[in-house]
C-alpha cells in the first residue's frame, strides 16, 4: 500500500518472509549476507530454522540475535508508515548532441510514460509538470504548468508535456537531456474524481491498467507506445 503499512497476519508471517532473500532481512547487508550464504543460509526461512546461538556465532553476538528475532517476525520497533515524496522526476540523456524534433518528442513520450507508471505504482498523481530541457554548451531552460485536475494518466501528462515542449520554442538548440518532473504530488485517493462522458478517454484508462498489470509481470519494457519502441530500435 502506497504510504501505508502492509499488515501480514501472525500466522502468515513465517510464509511470507521464508522465500525472500537474507539480504531482504532489515540489519542484514552484504557481508553478512556473504557470511550466511557460504554456509548455505541463503532466505530467510532458512535463516530461520538456525538455532540463536549458531547465529550469534556467525554475525556475533547482538547482530546475530537480532537476525535470528526478525527471520521469527520478532521485532519490536514501532512501525511508522513512510511519507511519499512531494515530487517525482525521470530524465533522458541524449548519446549526442540531438536537433531532431522527432527524436526528442519520443524522448519526451517515454518520459511521461515512465512517469505516469511510477505515480500509478505509488497511488499518487500530479498537480502539476516541471519540463527541464539542458543544451549543448551548458544552457538549460524550465518551465511549469498546472494540470487542469491532478492526475497520474498517461494522456494527461502527455497532452501538457507537449504544451510545455512547444512553449519552449525550440530552433536550432542542440539538445544534450530532457527531465520531466510531476509537482504537489498527492495521494490519488484525495484527487477530486470528475464523471467522464467521454468513451475512448474511459476506454484508454481501463487500457492503461492492463498495461500497468503486463508491465508489473514481465518489466517496464515490454509494452509501450510505438513512437518509443521505434527510437530504442
Amino acid at each position: 500500500m502506497p504510504g501505508g503499512v502492509l499488515a501480514i497476519a501472525p500466522e502468515d508471517v513465517t510464509g511470507w518472509l521464508g522465500p525472500l532473500p537474507v539480504e531482504a532481512l532489515y540489519g542484514i547487508g552484504p557481508r553478512q549476507g556473504a557470511v550466511l550464504r557460504d554456509y548455505g543460509i541463503h532466505c530467510v526461512g532458512l535463516l530461520a530454522a538456525v538455532p540463536p546461538a549458531t547465529m550469534q556465532r556467525l554475525l556475533g553476538g547482538k547482530a546475530g540475535r537480532l537476525a535470528a528475532d526478525r527471520a521469527r517476525g520478532i521485532d519490536p520497533r514501532s512501525v511508522v508508515p513512510r511519507a511519499l515524496p512531494a515530487t517525482a522526476s525521470v530524465r533522458h540523456r541524449f548519446d549526442e548532441h540531438t536537433l531532431d524534433g522527432a527524436a526528442v518528442r519520443a524522448s519526451l513520450l517515454d518520459l511521461v510514460v515512465r512517469l505516469g507508471t511510477r505515480l500509478r505504482g505509488r497511488g499518487q498523481v500530479a498537480s502539476a509538470l516541471t519540463l527541464t530541457l539542458k543544451f549543448a554548451g551548458g544552457g538549460s531552460w524550465e518551465k511549469t504548468r498546472r494540470l487542469t485536475a491532478p492526475s497520474a494518466h498517461d494522456d494527461d501528462l502527455r497532452q501538457l508535456a507537449y504544451q510545455l515542449m512547444d512553449a519552449a520554442g525550440l530552433q536550432r538548440g542542440r539538445l544534450t537531456g530532457i527531465a520531466l518532473k510531476g509537482e504537489d504530488l498527492i495521494d490519488a485517493d484525495q484527487a477530486p474524481r470528475q464523471l467522464s462522458l467521454d468513451d475512448a478517454r474511459e476506454n484508454r484508462l481501463a487500457a492503461e491498467t492492463a498495461i500497468d498489470r503486463v508491465r508489473d509481470k514481465f518489466g517496464p519494457g515490454v509494452i509501450g507506445p510505438a513512437a518509443v519502441f521505434r527510437r530504442a530500435s
